[in-house]
């Protein structure tokens, strides 16, 4: 019981991981190109909703494995 949670606060720590590096790399080419925010953001949500699907799936792996 004690593995799965351990596992979902892993995965938890990699989702946060990887929207912090998703987010900075967004800043950092909206700021050397500001006319194409318009793409960077539709894939910004695009990236942002597979690394949530990731989680969700950890969860509800954690859950059924409980």
């Amino acid at each position: 019981m004690n593995l799965t949670f351990f596992g979902l606060c892993l995965a938890c720590m990699g989702v946060s991981l990887a929207e912090g590096f998703l987010m900075a790399n967004l800043f950092k080419s909206a700021s050397r190109q500001p006319e194409i925010i318009g793409q960077l953001r539709t894939l910004m949500i695009m990236g942002i909703a597979f690394i949530e699907g990731t989680f969700f799936v950890t969860l509800a792996m954690s859950f059924i494995i409980k």
